[in-house]
């Protein structure tokens, strides 16, 4: 194992994020994570990296502030800040993002204060969105296992963390003999598939499954598709860690139907499980969940355009993170199983020039703009894609898979 977290460290570093622009880090994680976190921050000062922030996430003193702390008032507690984010954004630093579920660690919070804190999170670090979303800054989300979850998914015996831990670093292909070298040649292939997207020019995709999800999406004039290999050849870094999706942005006024959630979503540390959205130009204007209804009713309502699609990806169910016959009730690792949704935010690079707009630009030509971007899986074994491009109709996916 600590062979393995050596090898994972090394390609965090060294191929996820890049140190060209500014030798400063800044490491986000959960104080469960510590130990691997000491290690990153070792092998950082021997790379000569030195100036080094940390935001570390104490599950217990946030919930006790969550708990305590009027919905009212959390917008001016410092605690609930996030300006250190801007002061080391505008230094260049490069940063780490280490993303762990502890599950029910919020259980007993309130679905409205779970809510602002996460929009919160996001508002006061302003500085920093604009960097990471135009790529002037480097930086990855990257999954780390905790004996928590573990438990929570093998049950409670002392080889549960060994095997989360293992199954992570199969589906990262931290477990190859040189992963650096087995992302090159992944990306190789994912920007061949994504050329062949491209070069479809889509301008509407029909969804259908046997869940009920009858959704029909249409795309933006000059649309792109891309995936973690064109940011890999452009910017020099790998931003999520596992990454499976090739990713566009829908036109936001346009999408119109039901989809249906094939995996559960963790919001803020809060389940979201079983739910439809219906779409009726591009707004959400019906929903229902088994489980979280509160929590997804947050999202959705939590500013005027969180309601409208940003974001529409395509993964092979046949994945690795598929393939492991598990819902890791992570949305970084459970996004890479199969196909998903994102409401909110919208992604400039997805449309011609559009990393050289500004937000009302953006929205003129069907970009999303939105303080949130929360992604839900919708893929199955049964998912099939039929997409409307330049030379009439053509069946996408089949079966759950590529089928082009």
């Amino acid at each position: 194992m600590e062979e393995l977290e050596n090898k994972y460290i090394e390609l965090l570093l060294k191929k996820c994020l890049n140190f060209k622009k500014s030798k400063s880090l800044f490491i986000e994680y959960n104080k469960i994570n510590q130990r691997f976190v000491d290690k990153v921050i070792a092998e950082a000062q021997k790379m000569g990296i030195n100036d080094i922030a940390i935001d570390c996430i104490d599950n217990d003193i946030l919930k006790e502030k969550l708990l305590n702390t009027a919905t009212e008032d959390m917008q001016n507690d410092p605690f609930f800040n996030k300006n250190l984010w801007n002061d080391y954004a505008q230094k260049d630093a490069s940063f780490l993002m280490l993303e762990t579920l502890v599950p029910h660690a919020f259980d007993g919070v309130p679905a409205e204060k779970i809510t602002m804190a996460n929009k919160i999170n996001r508002s006061t670090r302003e500085i920093f969105r604009e960097k990471e979303t135009t790529y002037q800054i480097s930086w990855c989300i990257a999954a780390l296992p905790n004996e928590i979850w573990a438990y929570e998914l093998f049950g409670k015996h002392e080889k549960a963390y060994e095997k989360l831990f293992n199954l992570l670093m199969q589906i990262c292909m931290v477990d190859t003999k040189n992963p650096i070298e087995s992302w090159n040649k992944y990306l190789e292939k994912t920007k061949e598939l994504t050329t062949k997207l491209n070069q479809l020019q889509i301008k509407k995709m029909h969804y259908k499954n046997k869940l009920g999800t009858d959704l029909y999406i249409e795309m933006p004039d000059k649309v792109i598709w891309t995936s973690i290999a064109d940011m890999a050849i452009q910017y020099d870094m790998i931003v999520n860690m596992p990454s499976y999706e090739i990713f566009s942005s829908p036109n936001y006024q346009k999408t119109n139907g039901i989809v249906y959630s094939s995996r559960p979503l963790i919001f803020a540390g809060a389940l979201i499980d079983h739910f439809y959205l219906r779409f009726e130009n591009g707004k959400v204007v019906d929903y229902d969940a088994q489980v979280g209804k509160d929590i997804l009713k947050g999202i959705i309502e939590s500013d005027p355009n969180t309601s409208f699609l940003g974001e529409v990806a395509l993964v092979n169910y046949n994945s690795p993170v598929s393939n492991t016959g598990l819902v890791f009730n992570s949305t970084l690792i459970d996004e890479n199983a199969s196909c998903h949704l994102a409401l909110g935010e919208g992604f400039g690079e997805c449309i011609e020039n559009g990393l050289n707009m500004n937000k009302d630009q953006l929205l003129e030509k069907g970009i999303n703009q939105s303080k949130n971007h929360v992604d839900f899986m919708i893929g199955t074994d049964d998912l099939e894609i039929e997409a409307q491009t330049k030379e009439g109709k053509s069946l996408l996916f089949k079966k759950g898979n590529f089928n082009i």
